[in-house]
């Protein structure tokens, strides 16, 4: 058996930038230190956290007056940073660059009065972030190309798109492709608002599945970016599963197969891949590991000052 390694692996520059302010927020000021909501989407890294002491919340009522707490690389809508200043919280916003690209987008478009359609998944937590950017009156959700059928906006109009970071390129294009036909007059960013870790990662997993048998997504299920992954191996013909951890793996899927890919999600930090190909090789033991050049091995963020 061979495996067939994504050429992206590991956190992204923005996973990469949360997490470091949140060591360093810990190392600096110990605990009680506060998250709200999962500083990433990954389960293994937010355990980590919780068992030195990270509390996390999903509602800032449950933060006690005047403690420390740190936003999630997600973003969040600017009421909550109105509410944490009015309880007198020491924040720091960690929000992904590439993230808070989208909300200056958002904010430019709502300046302007144009109708912004926001491309995403409803519940997602970027999602709920950049919706607080857009004024509510000029705010229409888009999760897939029913929903642009079902606009009711007049089609000679000048509308704005706007787009999660995390979502499937291909389906976003379908979408987008579809929204010019409706509006001729369509404006959107200057660049794609898809982020280089989504597309590099989507990329690599069309690659694989040109060559692999099977292929196996390491990712948490509430992580919108690597179920993008997985399914992107289906659409290209290949069975591809996902799993949180290596204990998640059932080796039986692997019977008779000779190439396997192995890709994860921008929030995955590499122990969790190395483990998986552990328990592949025990599966396997004659099995051979080919790994690529990471494109993404030179980005770095800043991390960000902490505000008291």
């Amino acid at each position: 058996m061979e495996i067939f390694l994504a050429k992206t692996q590991g956190f992204c520059a923005g996973v990469a930038s949360a997490i470091d302010i949140v060591e360093l927020a810990l190392k600096t000021y110990g605990t009680p230190l506060y998250v709200y909501h999962d500083i990433v989407h990954n389960t293994s890294v937010v355990e980590d956290m919780k068992a030195r002491g990270v509390i996390f919340v999903e509602d800032l009522k449950d933060v006690p007056h005047g403690s420390r707490i740190i936003f999630s690389a997600h973003g969040i809508p600017p009421d909550l940073i109105n509410e944490a200043r009015e309880r007198h919280l020491k924040y720091v916003d960690a929000t992904c660059p590439l993230v808070t690209k989208v909300h200056k987008e958002a904010i430019k478009f709502s300046d302007q009065k144009v109708d912004t359609l926001l491309i995403g998944h409803v519940g997602h937590q970027e999602l709920i972030g950049t919706s607080g950017y857009v004024h509510p009156d000029l705010l229409h959700i888009i999760e897939n190309e029913k929903d642009v059928e079902a606009l009711n906006i007049d089609p000679q109009k000048t509308v704005a798109y706007i787009t999660q970071t995390t979502l499937s390129v291909d389906e976003t294009k379908d979408i987008i492709e579809r929204l010019k036909l409706k509006f001729p007059k369509l404006v959107g960013p200057l660049r794609s608002d898809i982020c280089y870790a989504t597309q590099n990662r989507q990329d690599a997993v069309k690659e694989l599945a040109g060559f692999c048998d099977i292929i196996i997504i390491c990712g948490s299920p509430h992580s919108s970016n690597s179920n993008r992954l997985r399914e992107t191996g289906e659409q290209m013909g290949v069975v591809s599963y996902i799993v949180d951890t290596a204990a998640q793996l059932d080796c039986a899927v692997l019977q008779g197969k000779q190439r396997v890919g192995l890709s994860s999600g921008a929030s995955v930090p590499r122990y969790l891949v190395d483990e998986i190909i552990d328990k592949i090789k025990a599966f396997a033991p004659d099995s051979i590991v080919h790994e690529f050049s990471n494109p993404e091995k030179n980005i770095v963020f800043p991390v960000l000052q902490f505000k008291e």
